[in-house]
Order: structure tokens, then C-alpha cells, then sequence
């Protein structure tokens, strides 16, 4: 076989691993494997296609760091509220104490919080963006998280920019009791602001958008944009499942299904999404304008 038809079949190989073995054989940082399809994918390429699958289009889960990469205009990214962070107002311990799992999270995604917010541009158009990171402790909403998201919004209606938020989490983070439900009002309140100051918000749901987040300020957008199977709702399906007692719909609380009921208003696939948000940036009015002002 010619050298050339060898590396074409080894590009086309559906890579399985031998009985017993496990995704954990393979060397950290090479190899990844799809949990859609099931093949084992080079490092390098998944970086090279925006992380989702060439074979089946399955979208990898990406922190806040690699996500500004790819949505924003480049060097345009400018962090604010760094140093907000989350207390441990209630000394919370169950399992672990609160305070551990902060310092883990932060060791482990390289963050002050769940959340980067910061002033950027998209396609030209000026923007305040979030970016939520479920791997700081699924991304749940704080009292930090609140405060960071709010700020957000008035900076954004200080400034007279939109507002773009990437959410991923899994709720109100009940760690911090009754104030992480409190962050619910405080976020959906900034949103009607901005709203009744004329500035557009446009919201992108990644896997997973659940809880208290899907429940104020995820769905409070003017446009709702989704990410391709991303699992979007209140309670997760085997809570409705136990609740109910019957099995949910094939394929609920998916992004596809959700737009069939008119809860979003488009699935974007990752590559696609710069460009949709400056589109939809553009329909929404002048006062978002490249470079411009309310004027």
C-alpha cells in the first residue's frame, strides 16, 4: 500500500479500544474520545474543528478561556471583575467543607469563579460578554456569580453595548442557601433594565443549562440561541422522571426539541455562532451600531 492510501485509512479508522480498556489507557492530551459516536479522536484535530466531533458534529463541553477564543474579535477581550469571588458566608460543610470545593475549583479551572466577564467586540459590534465554566463547580450561580452577571448588565447599560452571555450550569448553587436563590431576582431585575434601556441581550444555552439559571436570567434574552443537543431545563430528566413516573419524551429538554416549542429561537452549531450573534446584533438596532453611539 502506498504511503500515501496508508495515512488516508488511518485518518478514516474508527479507533476502538481492546476488551476491558478505557478511555483512561490513553495518554492525557492525545487522544479523546467522543461519547456520541464512540470513535477516539487526535487532540490536535478536535482543537482545529471549534472541539466538535468531525464524524458525528457532537459538540465537546469547553471552558470560558477556549469559548472567548472562539466567539470573540481577536484581542478584543478585556476582563473586568477579576478578584470577585465567592465567601463562605454560611461556613456550608456536607461531604467537604464549602471552602474546599472553592479552592479545588480554582485550582482546577485556573478561575476566580464560574464566570468571566468582560467588554469585547463580535464581528465589530461592542459587546459585554459572560461566559459561564461548568468545571468551577458546575458552574452553579453564587452570590459571586449574580454579582458578576449583574454587573455585567450595568456595565453594559453604563456603556451603551449589548450584552452577550454564554451559559452553562447546573443551577443555583446550594452551598450558599437562600442567598444563591436571591441571585435569581438580582439577575433577572438587570435584565428588564437593560431591556427598558433599549440595549440588546442575546443569550447562547451550551450543555448543560439547568436550575435556577434556566429559570431567570438564561431565558430573559431578546434572542435565545442554543448550541447543537445541548440539555437545557429546570429540573434534570430523571427528577421529572421519579416525579411524574413515566419516562419523558425521546430526546426532551434537548436544544432541537426545545426550539420545536418555541422556547429558543435558533440551534447554532459552534463554528456558526460569531457570525449569527453579529447578525442578530445587527438586526437589533442602531444603537449597538459598529463603533457608534445611542445617538
Amino acid at each position: 500500500m502506498p504511503i500515501h492510501d496508508w495515512f488516508k485509512a488511518r485518518e478514516a479508522r474508527k479507533y476502538t479500544l481492546s476488551s476491558g480498556g478505557s478511555i483512561g489507557d490513553l495518554p492525557d492530551g492525545v487522544w479523546v474520545k467522543c461519547p456520541a459516536c464512540k470513535r477516539t479522536l487526535y487532540q490536535g484535530d478536535l482543537d482545529s474543528s471549534n472541539h466538535v466531533c468531525p464524524h458525528c458534529a457532537h459538540h465537546f463541553d469547553i471552558g470560558a478561556s477556549i469559548r472567548i477564543q472562539l466567539l470573540v474579535d481577536s484581542g478584543s477581550f478585556e476582563e473586568t471583575e477579576q478578584v470577585l469571588a465567592s465567601a463562605d458566608p454560611l461556613k456550608f460543610s456536607a461531604v467537604k467543607p464549602y471552602t474546599e470545593s472553592l479552592e479545588r475549583a480554582r485550582a482546577r479551572s485556573g478561575l476566580a469563579e464560574a464566570v468571566v466577564t468582560g467588554r469585547a467586540t463580535i464581528g465589530g459590534y461592542p459587546v459585554v460578554l459572560g461566559v459561564m465554566d461548568f468545571r468551577f463547580i458546575g458552574a452553579s450561580m453564587g452570590s459571586a456569580v449574580g454579582e458578576k452577571i449583574a454587573r455585567a448588565f450595568r456595565l453594559a447599560a453604563q456603556e451603551r453595548r449589548a450584552v452577550v452571555l454564554v451559559v452553562a450550569s447546573g443551577g443555583a448553587r446550594m452551598q450558599e442557601g437562600v442567598l444563591s436563590l436571591m441571585q435569581m431576582a438580582k439577575t433577572s431585575a438587570e435584565a428588564q433594565r437593560l431591556a427598558i434601556a433599549g440595549l440588546p441581550y442575546v443569550s447562547v444555552l451550551t450543555n448543560p443549562t439547568m436550575g435556577g439559571v434556566t429559570a431567570s436570567f438564561a431565558v430573559l434574552a431578546d434572542v435565545i440561541l442554543a448550541e447543537p443537543e445541548a440539555l437545557v431545563g429546570f429540573a434534570g430528566p430523571r427528577v421529572i422522571e421519579q416525579t411524574i413516573r413515566q419516562s419523558p419524551p425521546k430526546g426532551f429538554q434537548t436544544a432541537e426539541s426545545l426550539l420545536e416549542h418555541g422556547m429558543v429561537d435558533a440551534v447554532v452549531a459552534r463554528a456558526e455562532l460569531p457570525a449569527t450573534i453579529a447578525s442578530v446584533l445587527g438586526y437589533l438596532g442602531a444603537r449597538c451600531a459598529k463603533g457608534g453611539d445611542d445617538r
